[in-house]
This record gives C-alpha cells, structure tokens and sequence, in this order.
C-alpha cells in the first residue's frame, strides 16, 4: 500500500501520489530547461490551466529564472539536480523518493537542495531519502540504517547516538596512525578503535578515566599523541559499531 492504495490494483493512481528523483541525472540534456519542464508537466497529466504557475515555482526554486532557454547539458550539476527535483514534483505529490539526489554536488548545492526538502516536508510531503552521507542523514527525521541489505538499527538521529555505542567516545590525533589503530585494539579498557579521517575514534567504558593510562599506552608503543579528548558519537560512529558487530570473524573492519 502506498498512500492508502494498493499498488498491484491501482498503479496509475499510485503514480500521481508519488515523485521520484534518481541518482543518476534523468533530465534530457539535449532539451531545452523549459522544454523538460514541459515534457514531465506532461507525463504526469497536470493541467493545463495550472501549468504556467508549476512550471515558474520550479525556475524561481532551482534558480533558473532566465535560462528557460539553456539546454539543460550545459548547466552545473546543482541547477540540474534543482531542476530534476522540480520535474519530480511538478504534480504536486504527497510522498517523494529521493535515491542519492546529493551525489556529486558541491557542499554549497548540497544544503541548497536540502532546505528545498525540507520546505516541502513543512508543506506535508512525505519525503524518502536514500544517502550515503552520514553527516547528511543528520537532517532527517527518522533513520533506518541498512547493512548488507538488512536493517540494522531505525529511530531518529538522537536516539540512535545515545543507544549505538557501548561506552563514550575519544578522539585520538596521534602519529604513526596505523601504529596507533594496531596497539589500541589490544589495549586495556578499548571497547573499539576505528580511523576516521587523521584521526582515530576510540570507545571505551568512561573516557575522561582512560586519557591519561592510552596517553602512556601509546607512549611505550611509540606512538606520539597530539590529542585525546571525549567527543559526541556521530552517526557515522553509530555505523562503525552497528556494522562492526553484523562483520563476519576476521574480516577487516576497523579502517574507515
């Protein structure tokens, strides 16, 4: 069932509830802005009369107020993403499916489209968001996190740093770091250790006890630490040890 219809019996009208925008960019380059405008306005039967007002809401929301006559191929990947997003809800659905809409666009573009969903979520639509962007997934209401095709821990981004990790978290800035990933896994007191970024994230029963004993630790390992301080689970944390426990014996797992 998807918005109170079945889908085997009434897919068309199951069509007009839904939006759906792919990863990969499903416009057609070699039309004009206005012309794909046109053609999805088509595709997803809005009326003619309503037609002239959908199609300026997508130009002033993906910003292409002026290029109505650009072919879409030569715009930068934010406008197209904009401009997909636009096409996928010129019918005004209730529910969007969104499959990695961020993927390739710049930091800048990326919180743009974000608050476009999140606009249209204050509207009441029921917005789906596939990402890999953990720091992404932070603007969600309510996440389910899959791994290897099964779901491993659902609940809203708050819930799910509070409950995932089995302890409280340090920041490690240390050198050598692949020394330093080696020695902690067999250290006292270490729940867990995985790199992130140049730094590496250690999980152990109470942080502010353990700086000073790692501090040592890594000294007679010869491992240098610049830094050591507890710090916030984030999500990206909450997958580390979620997927962790699902990995098969032996498998490597530790390095992000």
């Amino acid at each position: 069932m998807v918005a109170g219809l079945d889908v085997a019996r009434r897919p068309e009208a199951v069509r007009q509830k839904i939006g759906y925008m792919s990863q990969k960019f499903s416009l057609y380059n070699d039309l004009k802005v206005m012309e794909n405008i046109r053609f999805f306005a088509g595709m997803y039967s809005v009326p003619e009369a309503a037609m002239a007002e959908r199609a300026d809401w997508v130009l002033e929301m993906a910003g292409l107020r002026g290029r109505e006559s650009a072919l879409t191929g030569t715009l930068a990947t934010g406008w197209k993403q904009r401009l997909a997003l636009g096409c996928a809800v010129l019918h005004r659905p209730s529910i969007l499916f969104l499959d990695e809409p961020t993927s390739g666009v710049d930091p800048v573009s990326r919180r743009q489209f974000w608050e476009l969903i999140h606009r249209m979520a204050a509207d009441g639509v029921t917005v789906f968001v596939t990402t890999h962007y953990m720091d992404e997934a932070e603007y969600c209401g309510r996440l389910v996190l899959i791994y290897r095709g099964k779901v491993v821990a659902s609940g809203s981004p708050s819930e799910l740093k509070s409950g995932a990790t089995k302890g409280e978290l340090l920041l490690i800035e240390c050198e050598p770091l692949g020394r330093a990933l080696d020695a902690l896994q067999t250290a006292p007191g270490v729940l867990d250790a995985a790199i992130f970024g140049s730094a590496i994230h250690v999980v152990v029963p109470n942080a502010k006890e353990a700086i000073t004993g790692l501090t040592k630790y890594l000294s007679g390992h010869q491992v240098t630490v610049s830094k050591i301080e507890p710090i916030s689970p984030t999500l990206e944390d909450v997958f580390v040890a979620l997927t962790t426990r699902q990995a098969e014996p032996g498998e490597a797992k530790k390095v992000l």
